[in-house]
């Protein structure tokens, strides 16, 4: 993906996830890892800029060492993305995208005390697309060592075996990653609608049984 393919998929998922509701006023940010031959280093939507209604040309561009070049000035998120693409790349070479927002029935969850994980594995769509999703302890927004706990929690989870594609900051939102924006947004749709369903219960479902849960990672390469 060329810096001007990724900026205007910036623009195209913000504006997708305003207009249906996952993001709201100027919550949310989103990022791309850009390729060495596109002159590595970081795209991410600007300080306090609404997803619904963002400008390709305006996009904050930083280097390798998340020094701004040019555009807005950036998301003070820039340093949590920056250590998701490190941990996650251990894992996953082809992480380029990081998309974070407030996505309302995510958030509920954590209003629930004592989850150290967002969701069971209730469907086998959040088990094939999404997977585990570990609730990072609140810190207010860009504290410096929300950073290095999920890029702990990433790690913790690769080295087991698990890799995974997100991690909820509770009672702030949901991160999650991909190889684009286009699968980044899939990854938190699947993720949005599980907490929805969830949300919706009388109480928390029985999850997947292990024999179900194994067979969809041995049909699908599910990534629980």
């Amino acid at each position: 993906m060329t810096e001007t393919q990724a900026r205007e998929e910036i623009c195209r998922v913000g504006r997708s996830l305003f207009e249906r509701g996952y993001v709201h006023a100027t919550a949310g940010n989103i990022s791309v890892r850009l390729d060495a031959s596109e002159g590595g280093g970081y795209l991410i939507t600007p300080t306090d800029a609404c997803l619904g209604f963002l400008d390709p040309a305006r996009l904050a561009r930083l280097d390798d060492q998340v020094r701004q070049i040019s555009g807005d000035r950036a998301s003070k998120t820039i340093a949590l993305h920056a250590h998701i693409y490190r941990a996650a790349s251990q894992f996953d070479s082809k992480t380029r995208c990081v998309i974070h927002t407030h996505s309302t029935h995510c958030v509920a969850l954590t209003l629930q005390p004592g989850r150290e994980e967002l969701l069971p594995a209730v469907t086998p769509y959040f088990v094939m697309k999404v997977g585990h999703v570990p609730v990072m302890a609140y810190h207010r927004p860009g504290a410096p060592e929300t950073a290095e706990l999920v890029a702990q929690a990433i790690s913790r989870y690769g080295e087991a075996g698990t890799p995974i594609r997100a991690v909820m900051l509770a009672r702030l939102g949901p991160n999650v990653w991909h190889d684009s924006p286009a699968a980044a947004m899939a990854t938190l749709e699947e993720l949005e609608e599980t907490a929805r369903l969830v949300s919706l219960s009388a109480s928390v479902p029985e999850p997947l049984t292990e024999i179900q849960i194994n067979e969809l990672r041995q049909t699908f390469g599910a990534r629980w």
